[in-house]
């Protein structure tokens, strides 16, 4: 391709292929919003009650117990709203986003496009402006996008009831441990105190489930990455409680031995809770239920394409069969009749996980994405997703120092845990300093959660969010970064050299006594320090 002088696009190629995109992220020496607080200073008057509604409400402060009333005012910043808006803008500026770049490197947490539209739906004041205390007869609307969405789900999964109060991910875990307890204590089976995983499940499976007292037996992969069944014949015995697993696991990798693992811990009475916080391959696919499992969960901020928000506000879907449905937390949408209630008369469940009724913006905008979709659109999400998976792992093991351990020659679902261990060994770079210096060119990087059971991983899931012109710029900056790491290593090393922070001080996350998370601890320990 030849360019002219003056065709503006000429610098962004090199006999005819793209260069690296430049990048260099916004930095501001930005304050905290309380020390930007003025004495007095308003972003907006709000009008005094009108006499005859002052009459009517009287004192409410007076109503409060004394207990519950403030002794001083609330230490609010005083701010104009331009002010604001400048603040929470370049505070903005200086975070890398899913709407401002390619957001291929965050395995495990399906980080997808979430369609604005849908966004403009939960900020809609008929869906914003409701309140959870409310009288049901006025949140009817909502109240039906619920009980139609749990229909949506039950489909999906193959079970028979579910809930949305659990607020995320782990939540909706950790309500599947209490869910298994709950009914082997109703069965009276006090002996069954066991829970099997597998180690690269997600951590939580065995950190909600140890919550509840249950001990953890935890199934290592075979040689070629499976969770080795033989080691489940041999831990399963009369104490087993239950199984709580992901497949696939966080590496891509799906067990086609699936139902023999549920037949096998049935076999012994206990039951079978199945992570699919990462359904994204799965849509349409495969059921839980098809494999024999008792319960499950989703994630809402994962598959279904709600905003992750920094970790909230979310929704962990839980899903049971009818076996389980007394056990659920509550309350419970249903329909009498055309007529949408909260069915909170649960006198064997596990009582509430969450405030209220969970996120109900958050189940909206996942309603309208499936409904958008329709079946046969969630059946090609995951066949895209699985698609781009491949074709990127492809790419990445054409890049010298990468592998991709187990199932040799077999194909992933929708994500790879890759390791750098060849490159770690011929330079001395470790998996976290690549994302560093992937992050100079503004693309997000992640190894994978612990344990690191694989040397020097890294994980990346595309979804089907990604086109191909996307995923090649992707592997080409990670080549150049690689390629980096071979001939000039310092570079990577110290990176990263285009961010707003340069190298975060550990030592103060990792000394309690430093840590502030509220602006008068801040000020209570910044003056101790000062103090000497």
């Amino acid at each position: 391709m030849n360019y002219s002088d003056t065709d503006i696009r000429k610098h962004r190629h090199t006999d005819g292929k793209p260069n690296l995109r430049r990048f260099h992220q916004a930095r501001w020496d930005e304050p905290v919003v309380m020390e930007l607080s003025a004495e007095g200073e308003r972003g907006i008057l709000i009008p005094e009650a009108e006499q005859a509604v002052r009459d009517a409400a009287a004192n409410v402060y007076d109503t409060l117990p004394s207990s519950m009333r403030r002794k001083n005012a609330p230490a609010l910043p005083e701010i104009a709203q331009n002010r604001v808006l400048r603040h929470y803008l370049r505070l903005s500026q200086e975070n890398l986003g899913a709407d401002l770049q390619v957001d291929i490197g965050q395995g495990t947490c399906t980080m997808k496009y979430n369609p604005k539209i849908n966004d403009q739906l939960a900020y809609s004041p008929k869906m914003a402006e409701l309140h959870p205390l409310q009288d049901e007869s006025t949140v009817q609307g909502i109240l039906e996008v619920m009980h139609e969405f749990e229909k949506i789900i039950k489909a999906i999964s193959g079970m028979d009831k579910a809930s949305f109060q659990p607020r995320g991910g782990s939540a909706a875990i950790y309500a599947n441990a209490a869910v298994i307890k709950k009914y082997h204590d109703a069965q009276g089976n006090t002996h069954k105190d066991e829970i099997i995983t597998t180690m690269l499940s997600h951590p939580s499976d065995a950190a909600c489930a140890k919550l509840f007292g249950f001990k953890i037996i935890t199934l290592y992969p075979d040689d070629d990455g499976y969770p080795d069944i033989e080691a489940l014949k041999a831990a399963v015995s009369e104490r087993t409680a239950g199984l709580m697993i992901t497949n696939p696991e966080d590496t891509g990798i799906f067990n086609p031995r699936i139902q023999e693992f549920v037949d096998i811990v049935h076999e012994v009475g206990g039951l079978c809770a199945y992570d699919q916080a990462n359904a994204n391959g799965l849509l349409g696919i495969t059921r839980a239920r098809d494999a024999g499992f008792d319960l499950c969960q989703f994630n809402l901020h994962k598959t279904f394409s709600t905003p992750h928000n920094s970790g909230g506000p979310a929704v962990g879907v839980q899903a049971v069969t009818k076996e389980l449905v007394p056990y659920l937390p509550g309350p419970l949408v249903e329909n009498d009749n055309g007529r949408y209630y909260l069915n909170d008369d649960l006198p064997h469940g596990i009582g509430k996980v969450a405030a209220f009724y969970g996120a109900a913006s958050v189940v909206l905008r996942a309603y309208a994405w499936v409904m958008n979709l329709g079946a046969e659109g969630l059946k090609e999400v995951a066949e895209i997703a699985v698609l781009n998976n491949n074709y990127l792992m492809g790419e990445v093991l054409k890049i010298k120092g990468s592998s991709a351990p187990w199932a040799k020659g077999k194909r992933r679902i929708e994500q790879v845990r890759y390791s750098w261990e060849e490159l770690h060994r011929d330079t001395g770079i470790h998996s976290e300093q690549l994302g560093l210096r992937m992050a100079d060119y503004g693309l997000h990087y992640w190894t994978s959660h612990h344990p690191y059971l694989l040397p020097e991983p890294a994980t990346f899931e595309p979804t089907e969010s990604y086109s191909i012109t996307d995923m090649d710029e992707y592997v080409r900056t990670l080549k150049a970064v690689t390629e980096e790491a071979y001939s000039n290593p310092a570079i990577v090393r110290s990176a990263p050299h285009n961010c707003p922070i340069h190298k975060i001080r550990h030592d103060n996350f990792d000394d309690p006594e430093r840590w502030a998370v509220t602006w008068r601890a801040y000020c209570r320990k910044h003056a101790d320090s000062s103090n000497g």
